[in-house]
């Protein structure tokens, strides 16, 4: 009775003190940082405000696709995001080295009720140039949208056509595009 009373009482004392963490009696406020953990701060400061929501935009760099990180005060809707996108990157990026590939291209997104799949009808302002950097825009509007929980894949149309665009690899794909399909584009932050 004694030993199994002395074990009880060593496996409590054992458990209570197990994770190294003192107790405590009330409990207390805890600092949380705020930036992704995983980017190292810039030299530069920034100008955006800072919020509580992380919003992720596909830039380039070097003809590939940089993640960026930027604080807003909420959620921004897909279509939202993608104007973002659009304008380019801010002073902080641009002294990084990003910029863009859809500097002249007009989106629009559509999410359906229940879907996870976005619809982005895509035009060039200017039809008639001819783009180089084809795959990277493309990659960064799927790279950009597929970050958000609510969109798992994206597919392309031009004035309510379907539209074939091109993956990482080159080849055309109508069917829903991850950010998987450009894996090998995505560079180092």
């Amino acid at each position: 009775m004694i030993v199994r009373l002395t074990a009880v009482a060593l496996s409590s004392f054992l458990a209570l003190s197990a994770c190294g963490v003192p107790s405590q009696d009330e409990p207390h406020p805890v600092e949380l940082p705020r930036r992704p953990l995983n980017v190292s701060v810039s030299p530069a400061p920034s100008t955006d405000v800072v919020g509580e929501v992380a919003q992720v935009l596909c830039l380039t760099r070097d003809s590939r696709l940089v993640q960026a990180v930027r604080r807003a005060d909420a959620v921004p809707s897909p279509q939202r995001q993608l104007d973002l996108l659009v304008s380019g990157p801010n002073l902080s990026e641009q002294q990084q080295g990003l910029s863009t590939a859809l500097a002249t291209t007009a989106l629009t997104v559509t999410l359906p009720p229940g879907s996870t799949t976005a619809t982005v009808d895509i035009s060039e302002v200017d039809e008639g140039t001819a783009r180089s950097d084809e795959v990277l825009a493309y990659g960064q509007i799927v790279c950009t949208l597929t970050t958000r929980p609510d969109i798992a894949g994206v597919t392309f149309q031009r004035e309510g056509r379907s539209l074939q665009v091109p993956r990482g690899d080159g080849t055309l794909s109508g069917s829903p595009l991850r950010a998987a399909d450009y894996r090998s584009l995505i560079g180092p932050v």
